[in-house]
């Protein structure tokens, strides 16, 4: 089947993937919650396409409205809610799965859900666009640059703000663990201790953060020792009523507003080697890498189980979507 749903279309970023599955002509409908009809209606009138609508906890509605679907793009956070209904109802019904999930959650529980995923041929694709697919292309290519990695520290530089969505989803995912992996293993670490990271404007000082890459990165390298960071510019993290916050960045501030990546990578041999990535603004590289890897899959490229972005295509797959590119040091 090749026929693509893409859930949570009324939001901020799954309109966009909508507009984008729309512009690579992709056979596809659209999906969200009963009373996201209106929006849903009016999105599906625009784009021409049909809509349907279920609550991701109606295992009988999800599993009508998932009939002759052949991937699942979920886009409706907080993922916290919403994957692992979504990524069980696509194991029952044979469906791909696809999301753009920052958030941890979505990864160990795609852990968790690989054996049964694999059983029933199912492929588990959690951040299949956005900061997961980008780091996770730009710590593959660094890491062929060394003949035996053994560590790899990544910081992402956000620019340009939040949506709505993404500030509800990382306030209701705040960890009190700030972790790194170390000898295969996550573990705690201090969340003070901040390093300096070069995105291409000199030193950025930058904040160690739980990221999912510490997941994907280790899945798709075998890197032993991974740490993440974060350097957050245009006023930070918004604080007060989040509800009140904008749907999210206007086309000219995400325009104006790139996000950029560093990763420094050590081997067996003590060579350091460092690369960095420039993109367009994150909201917009997360819905076109979506698109297109939903692009992808339906296209036959799909492994049974928990897969990550760069493992699945291969490092070079964001320097594939829009203005992306990896520099070397």
């Amino acid at each position: 089947m090749t026929k693509l749903m893409i859930y949570g279309a009324a939001g901020y970023t799954g309109r966009m993937a909508s507009a984008n599955a729309s512009a690579l002509g992709l056979d596809f409908v659209i999906a969200g919650r009963p009373q996201d009809e209106p929006r849903l209606a009016v999105l599906a009138a625009d784009l021409g396409v049909n809509y349907r609508l279920f609550a991701t906890d109606d295992v009988p509605a999800a599993g009508a409205a998932l009939a002759r679907v052949g991937a699942l793009l979920n886009c409706a956070g907080p993922f916290m809610r919403t994957a692992e209904p979504l990524m069980r109802a696509c194991i029952a019904a044979g469906v791909h799965y696809l999301d753009i999930a920052a958030e941890l959650d979505s990864y160990t529980l795609a852990e968790t859900l690989d054996d049964e995923a694999k059983a029933a041929g199912v492929m588990l694709l959690p951040g299949s666009g956005g900061s997961v697919a980008m780091l996770g292309s730009l710590a593959g290519h660094a890491a062929r640059r060394v003949a035996v990695p053994v560590k790899l520290s990544i910081a992402l530089h956000v620019a340009g703000g939040f949506s709505r969505g993404s500030a509800v989803s990382a306030s209701e995912n705040l960890t009190t663990q700030t972790l790194h992996r170390v000898a295969g293993a996550l573990v705690t670490r201090s969340p003070e201790e901040v390093r300096d990271f070069d995105f291409g404007n000199g030193p950025a000082t930058s904040f160690p953060v739980t990221l999912p890459d510490l997941i994907t990165i280790w899945r798709a390298t075998g890197i032993p020792d991974i740490e993440t960071f974060v350097h957050v510019t245009d006023g930070g993290f918004p604080e007060g009523d989040l509800a009140a916050m904008p749907d999210g960045p206007t086309l000219e501030q995400r325009e104006h507003n790139r996000y950029h990546a560093a990763v420094e990578v050590t081997g067996q041999d003590g060579k350091v080697v460092r690369s960095v990535l420039d993109t367009v603004n994150g909201y917009t590289f997360t819905t076109i890498a979506a698109a297109e890897a939903a692009r992808r899959v339906l296209g036959g490229e799909a492994r049974a189980g928990f897969q990550t972005p760069a493992g699945l295509f291969g490092d070079g797959f964001a320097e594939t979507v829009a203005d992306t590119t990896i520099i070397d040091l």
